[in-house]
């Protein structure tokens, strides 16, 4: 086991391994409850420093890096990561520790990890903060990107030959398939190789992680978990209409529209989430 001492949330980072696997997480806070917590692109565990300086007394938190972020690392390739393997290691992770139940928070591709934790341990979830979450909408672009071998392809050589990209983001804007402020968010995201290859890495094992919004609605609804959604009111790439097809089939849920756009969604909800109890909505 690895640790080092992060100073700018007063906690330690450790490596959790499984199966060839490694999950990078940094555990700060003394709370009584636990609160597992998963990043969005581009980012890792540090970008929830100031959260949870608000709540480190409530919880004891686990900010993970994702697979291809920070320093935890996907050893399969392109296989993509199956549901069932990531109960199966978010389960040996939850032993270790000797954590029975918790609550979950993701920002945007976290939101995917965290609605595939709840997944896998309905009846032990406490509560789930979802901000700006993936996984409730599938993109179009996200499909032509990973499940057409033949498109899956183009994608791929966009890593090395960044003027496909380029191209066809052009092409989106004449179109009009796109908004602009998304085809610049995308762009600040393949300005270097080794973005576009955790944009594709990222994108393609991540593929399985799918929801059925119906199953996780009765998930909250009959293990009356408590359920709280943040956007930001000028948000391009994940928007409050998103939201709706899961908070539509979830009567007793907390919704906030906050005045922020995307990248600022984690700072604006510190107030918010300060002043939330966890048990209640």
């Amino acid at each position: 086991m690895f640790y080092h001492i992060c100073f700018a949330m007063a906690g330690y980072y450790h490596q959790f391994q499984h199966q060839g696997a490694v999950l990078g997480y940094l555990q700060a806070g003394s709370g009584p409850e636990h609160l597992l917590i998963f990043h969005g692109f581009g980012q890792d565990h540090t970008a929830f420093n100031a959260l949870a300086g608000e709540l480190d007394k409530k919880f004891t938190l686990y900010s993970f890096d994702l697979f291809f972020h920070g320093q935890s690392q996907w050893p399969k390739g392109e296989i993509p990561l199956s549901k069932t393997y990531w109960k199966d290691l978010l389960d040996q992770f939850l032993k270790e520790k000797a954590i029975v139940n918790f609550s979950l928070m993701g920002f945007s591709l976290g939101g995917k990890f965290a609605l595939a934790s709840l997944e896998a341990f309905p009846s032990r979830i406490s509560s789930v903060y979802l901000l700006a979450p993936d996984g409730i909408k599938t993109n179009i672009w996200y499909s032509l990107a990973t499940y057409p071998v033949a498109l899956r392809w183009l994608f791929k050589s966009m890593i090395l030959k960044p003027g496909r990209f380029q191209s066809i983001v052009k092409g989106a804007r004449k179109l009009h398939l796109v908004d602009r402020g998304v085809s610049k968010f995308a762009e600040s995201q393949m300005n270097t190789e080794e973005k576009r290859k955790r944009v594709y890495y990222s994108w393609v094992v991540f593929r399985q992680l799918k929801f059925d919004l119906g199953r996780i609605a009765s998930i909250i609804n009959s293990n009356n978990i408590n359920l709280y959604v943040f956007v930001g009111q000028f948000d391009k790439i994940i928007t409050a209409k998103n939201m709706a097809l899961l908070l539509h089939r979830v009567p007793d849920h907390h919704f906030q529209i906050l005045e922020t756009g995307h990248n600022g969604l984690i700072e604006k909800s510190i107030e918010v989430l300060r002043n939330i109890g966890s048990k209640s909505p």
